[in-house]
C-alpha cells in the first residue's frame, strides 16, 4: 500500500469538509445600507467592521440567513465566538444544515463540557464534516472515559483513505495523553502503512513519547534532523541529552485534543485554500485552548496575509513573555508592522528582539531581510553576519542566508565578499537557480568570467525555464558575448513571459539593435521607458534609455567608452 502524508492529503481534505461557501453572494431588493458596507468590508477581510455591519443590517431583516452566516463568519473570523455564537443559534433554527453555525455550536458544547451533547448531536445526524465529525466523536467518547468507543472512532477515520493519515495522528496523541507510549510510538512510526508527515508538533510529540520509553538517542536524531536551535526545542534536547524521560505534554486534556482536531485541519488547509477559510478553523481552535501557542500564531500570520495589520498584532502580542514561543511572536509582529508601513517601528523591535536572544540565527536573518528590503546594505550585512556567526552547524538550506549576504555586500560595492558568498550559497546547493542566475548575471554586467557566466544561467534556466528574469539572463548572456541571433529567441520569450519589466525590455531592444532590427529596438525601448516606475527599478536607467532613442545603441556605447557593436543580421550572421 503506498505511503500517505498529511500534505499529500491538503487538496483532497476539502471536499470532505462539508462547508458551503463562506462569503455571501446573494442581494434582496432593498438590502440596507449596512449589508453593502458589511459585504465590502468582508471582502477587504476588515472582519471587525464587517461583524458590526452584518449584525446591524440583521436587526433590519431578521430572518436572512445569509446576513446570519456572514455575520457569524465576521465574528468568528476577530476572534469573538461569544459574539457569534447568539446568531449561530438563530441561524441553526432557521437553517440547520449551516455548518458554520453547526461548528460554533459544537465549539461552544466541546468548552462547556457538554461532550454527551455534541455526541448525541451526531447520532441525530448534525455534521460538520467526515474529518472534524470523526475526530471530535474519538475525543468526546475519550472525555467521557470510553477508551474503546475513542479508539474505534479513530479507525473509522482510518478507514477513509484520504482521511487516515488524520486519524492516525489523533490515534497518536489520545494514546500518548492516557500513557500508552508504545501504541503512541508505533503510529507515530507510520503502523499499518500509515504516515502522517513531519508537522511540528508530531515530531514533538514523537520525540516525548520515545523518551518516555527510553529511547533518547533516536529521540535527539529526530529533532536534529528537523529543528534548529529554538529555545522550546532547546530545552527539550537539553533534557533528553540527560536521558530524561520528558512527560507528554503537546495535550493535556481531551478538550485540548478537540482543539488540535481544528489546528490540524487548519494546518492543512493552510497554503492549499484561501485563508479566510482556513482562519475560521484556527479561531475555533483558539477558543477551545486559548494557551495553544500554535493557533494564535497560524491565526495571526493569516490575519496579516490578509492586511489585518491590527488584529494580527493583537494576536501576536497575546503570547506571553514567558512563552518559548515568544520569539516568534515578536518575528511576527515584526513583519506585521513592516507591513502596515510602520518599518522603523519593525526595525526597532527586531534589534531588541536580536539583544534578548542573540543566539538565534532567524532573528538576525529577519532583521537583515527587514534592512535589505529598505536598501540599508550596510546593516543588512552585519546583521547577516551576526545570523552566520551563531550558526550550529552547516546545513544545504543555510544558502538563503549566504545568498541574501551576498547581495547586501554586492550592492554595497563590496564584489569580493558577494562572490564568495554566493560561491558558499552554490556549495551549499549547487543547483540553486537563484544563486546561479544571480552570480552570472554579476559576472555578465562586470563582463568577466562570460563564459562561466553563461554555464551557469543554463543551468539556472534548466531549473527554470519559465522564470523570465533567468531567461534574460540567458539572452544577455550570449548577447554579452557577441552571438547576437541566438540571443534573439531568449530574449523575446523573456519578454513573453515578463511583458511590463522595463529590464527585459530594454535588454530586447539591444538584442534587436545588434541583429540590425533597429526600428524594432526602439519600439522596445519606448516600451521599456513606458514601464520604468521611479524608485522600483534599480536596474533600469531611463536616462540612458533616451539616449539611446536618441543616438542608438553604437552611439551610447561610444559615449561610455566602449567599442560599438559588430552588428549582426537576424540570422545570427
Amino acid at each position: 500500500m503506498p505511503r500517505t502524508t498529511l500534505r499529500a492529503a491538503r487538496l483532497s481534505l476539502v471536499l470532505f469538509m462539508g462547508i458551503a461557501n463562506v462569503t455571501p453572494g446573494l442581494a434582496q431588493n432593498g438590502l440596507a445600507g449596512s449589508y453593502l458596507a458589511g459585504r465590502q468590508a468582508a471582502t477587504t477581510y476588515d472582519f471587525a467592521a464587517a461583524a458590526d455591519y452584518f449584525t446591524r443590517a440583521i436587526v433590519r431583516d431578521p430572518g436572512n440567513p445569509m446576513l446570519m452566516e456572514s455575520a457569524v463568519v465576521a465574528h468568528v473570523s476577530a476572534g469573538d465566538l461569544d459574539m457569534a455564537l447568539p446568531i449561530a443559534r438563530r441561524l441553526m433554527e432557521i437553517a440547520p444544515e449551516d455548518n458554520i453555525a453547526g461548528m460554533v455550536i459544537m465549539t461552544d458544547l466541546l468548552r462547556s463540557g457538554a461532550y454527551d451533547k455534541v455526541l448525541a448531536d451526531f447520532e441525530e445526524g448534525r455534521e460538520a464534516g467526515p474529518l472534524v465529525d470523526g475526530l471530535i466523536e474519538a475525543w468526546a467518547h475519550l472525555a467521557n472515559g470510553d477508551m474503546s468507543a475513542a479508539l474505534e472512532a479513530f479507525g473509522r477515520v482510518k478507514e477513509n483513505t484520504t482521511l487516515a493519515p488524520f486519524g492516525a495522528y489523533h490515534e497518536a496523541f489520545a494514546l500518548a495523553l492516557v500513557g500508552d507510549a508504545e501504541g503512541a510510538e508505533r503510529l507515530f512510526a507510520g503502523e499499518g502503512d500509515i504516515a502522517f508527515g513531519a508537522t511540528r508538533r508530531g515530531i514533538m510529540a514523537h520525540a516525548q513519547v520515545l523518551s518516555q520509553l527510553g529511547r533518547f538517542d533516536d529521540a535527539l536524531a529526530l529533532l536534529d534532523a528537523t529543528f534548529g536551535s529554538e529555545p522550546e526545542v532547546e530545552a527539550l534536547r537539553t533534557r533528553l541529552a540527560a536521558s530524561e524521560p520528558v512527560p507528554f505534554d503537546l495535550i493535556a486534556s481531551p478538550r485540548d485534543g478537540m482543539a488540535e482536531v481544528f489546528l490540524t485541519v487548519a494546518g492543512a488547509l493552510n497554503g492549499e485554500a484561501d485563508d479566510s477559510y482556513t482562519l475560521l478553523y484556527s479561531r475555533f481552535a483558539e477558543a477551545l485552548s486559548p494557551g495553544l501557542t500554535d493557533a494564535v500564531l497560524l491565526s495571526a500570520g493569516i490575519l496579516d496575509r490578509l492586511g489585518q495589520y491590527d488584529l494580527a498584532t493583537e494576536a501576536y502580542n497575546s503570547v506571553p513573555r514567558e512563552n518559548p514561543a515568544h520569539y516568534l511572536a515578536e518575528l511576527g509582529r515584526a513583519e506585521a508592522l513592516d507591513s502596515a508601513g510602520r518599518t522603523d517601528a519593525a526595525i526597532e523591535a527586531l534589534r531588541q528582539l536580536a539583544k534578548a536572544y542573540p543566539r538565534l540565527p532567524d532573528v538576525h536573518r529577519t532583521l537583515g531581510d527587514m534592512l535589505r528590503r529598505q536598501a540599508r546594505y550596510d546593516e543588512a550585512s552585519a546583521a547577516y553576519d551576526a545570523a552566520v556567526a551563531v550558526l550550529a552547524s552547516e546545513d544545504p538550506s543555510q544558502w538563503v542566508l549566504f545568498f541574501m549576504r551576498g547581495i547586501t555586500h554586492e550592492r554595497g560595492g563590496r564584489w569580493e565578499k558577494a562572490e564568495a558568498d554566493f560561491l558558499k550559497a552554490l556549495a551549499l546547493s549547487p543547483e540553486q537557480p537563484q544563486v546561479l542566475n544571480y552570480l552570472g548575471y554579476s559576472y555578465l554586467e562586470q563582463q568577466i568570467n562570460l563564459d562561466e557566466a553563461l554555464g551557469m544561467i543554463q543551468r539556472a534556466v534548466v531549473e527554470r525555464p519559465d522564470d523570465g528574469a533567468i531567461v534574460d539572463s540567458l539572452a544577455w548572456a550570449l548577447f554579452r558575448l557577441g552571438r547576437y541571433g541566438e540571443a534573439v529567441e531568449p530574449m523575446e520569450r523573456a519578454a513573453a513571459l515578463m511583458p511590463v519589466d522595463p529590464v527585459v525590455n530594454d535588454h530586447l531592444g539591444d538584442v534587436l539593435w545588434a541583429v540590425g532590427r533597429k526600428i524594432e529596438a526602439e519600439f522596445q525601448w519606448r516600451r521599456a521607458l513606458s514601464f520604468v516606475r521611479p524608485g522600483e527599478t534599480e536596474d533600469a536607467d531611463p536616462d540612458r534609455i533616451r539616449r539611446k532613442l536618441e543616438v542608438g545603441l553604437d552611439a551610447v556605447l561610444k559615449e561610455e567608452g566602449a567599442e560599438p557593436l559588430a552588428v549582426a543580421d537576424d540570422r545570427g550572421g
